[in-house]
């Protein structure tokens, strides 16, 4: 099998009394979609934090690309190709659809932000915004205020902000929350065609999405990995279906 493109060992954090994760080992290889699923308060959000930088690890470490990124800031990951999405969104209301876009693009080349004005004029950084804008069908509200967009497609902006960074791991957190069963479907069938370009490590209660989508699926429960496996495999498990899918 092909090897990681990220991978966590061993991971551990604890806030006080409040073992936040425990010894997860969890990874992600070149083509698929691995879904992270649990209950409210299991840890995912911790641990995507961890993934991402925004959250140091107690013990254990982090790898992405064969590269160990334990210590390194959220900015060094994004420029190594590690690409985020949050649960909740992070845009600029104020400024424009290609503003917000052009940011992702700035950050890859490592343009200073000081020089934003400039950087909407700039044929390569707007040429890569414009492209990421067209890929998830908002090339025609590029001057729209992105205050103006609908709960999806700011979904969808924040997909294009990711796409910017020509990146080799996406991380998605969340990406379906507030979407109706049209949304839904729609960026389900976009990241299906997503995974060959980077794979998706996704964090996901839409459970259609996640059984149409995962290769592999994580099942994390109080800090800990209960089950790695594929969605037969999650689903026809009895502990998976206690803790977390229900009995029916």
């Amino acid at each position: 099998m092909n090897k990681p493109l990220l991978e966590t060992r061993d991971i551990c954090k604890s806030f006080g009394a409040v073992r936040a994760a425990h010894k997860i080992n969890l990874d992600l290889r070149s083509g698929e979609i691995h879904a992270l699923i649990g209950p409210n308060g299991a840890g995912k959000s911790t641990l995507i934090q961890q993934i991402a930088g925004g959250l140091i690890p107690d013990s254990g470490s982090i790898h992405l690309c064969g590269e160990d990124v334990t210590k390194q800031s959220t900015v060094s990951r994004a420029r190594l190709g590690l690409a985020r999405t949050f649960q909740v969104s992070a845009l600029a209301m104020e400024d424009s659809v290609l503003q917000n876009t052009l940011l992702g693009a700035m950050g890859k080349t490592r343009q200073s932000f000081k020089f934003f004005g400039a950087a909407v004029s700039e044929p390569t950084m707007r040429s890569m915004a414009e492209h990421a804008l067209e890929r998830v069908g908002l090339i025609d509200y590029a001057r729209s205020r992105t205050s103006e967009l609908s709960h999806g497609q700011r979904r969808q902006l924040e997909i294009a902000i990711a796409l910017t960074l020509n990146p080799k791991v996406f991380v998605m957190d969340e990406p379906m929350a507030g979407l109706g069963t049209e949304g839904s479907q729609q960026l389900t069938q976009f990241l299906d065609g997503l995974r060959e370009e980077a794979p998706i490590l996704l964090v996901e209660h839409d459970m259609d999405a996640v059984f149409a989508l995962a290769d592999r699926i994580s099942v994390l429960v109080y800090g800990e990995i209960l089950i790695t496996g594929t969605v037969d495999e999650v689903r026809s498990n009895d502990a998976v279906r206690e803790a977390y899918l229900g009995s029916e």
